[in-house]
């Protein structure tokens, strides 16, 4: 029998991690910064998913959860290590493409914005508020690392574009839910 695979390495205990490619770093490194945020993205895509959604919408979030999960393993992997990195796993243009058609599909199913919407209104729309909000985080942190290590353009357009399509699932959401968005009223500022 196979003996399992460990789950604890005690490898990162002083504060260092490997990436892929071997290089050690420390764990408050800005590349583990970027694709942790991105697995924090995956697991509240995940909680997304786990919402009462339409079977459209969680065929879609599915793929999207496994494109994350390669733009994480891409994030993870040295600069000068890109032989790691697959054909198979990499993001292309149709796949930002898609993303940009889901959005025209759902913004299609909603009326036009005529103030800033705020977050809430239902499960599923908070939760997709939140995937918005953490993808913008991710993308901030990896423009961050851009800087330092330049990324593909196609894994930073894919995660912009991605942060918009929480936006407009979460908007598709409220009038499939509930019928209103809460929007921002400068009443409540007094």
């Amino acid at each position: 029998m196979d003996k399992k695979s460990l789950l604890y390495t005690k490898t990162g205990d002083k504060g260092m991690t490997g990436l892929v490619g071997g290089k050690r770093v420390p764990k408050h490194h800005i590349r583990l910064e970027s694709y942790g945020t991105i697995d924090e993205l995956n697991s509240f895509v995940g909680m997304l998913m786990a919402q009462d959604i339409e079977e459209q919408d969680y065929e879609f979030l599915l793929r999207v959860q496994h494109k994350l999960f390669n733009i994480g393993s891409y994030l993870a992997t040295e600069s000068d290590s890109t032989e790691f990195i697959t054909e198979k796993s990499k993001i292309h243009e149709e796949d930002v493409q898609k993303v940009e058609r889901e959005i025209d599909r759902l913004d299609g199913m909603v009326p036009r914005m005529k103030a800033f919407v705020l977050p809430g209104g239902g499960k599923s729309v908070s939760v997709a508020h939140v995937c918005r909000t953490v993808c913008r985080r991710a993308e901030r942190i990896m423009y961050r690392l851009n800087e330092e290590a330049p990324l593909n353009d196609l894994v930073l357009k894919y995660v912009n574009r991605l942060s918009d399509y929480f936006f407009a699932l979460a908007r598709k959401e409220v009038y499939r839910t509930n019928g209103e968005e809460i929007c921002w009223d400068a009443k409540y500022n007094g």
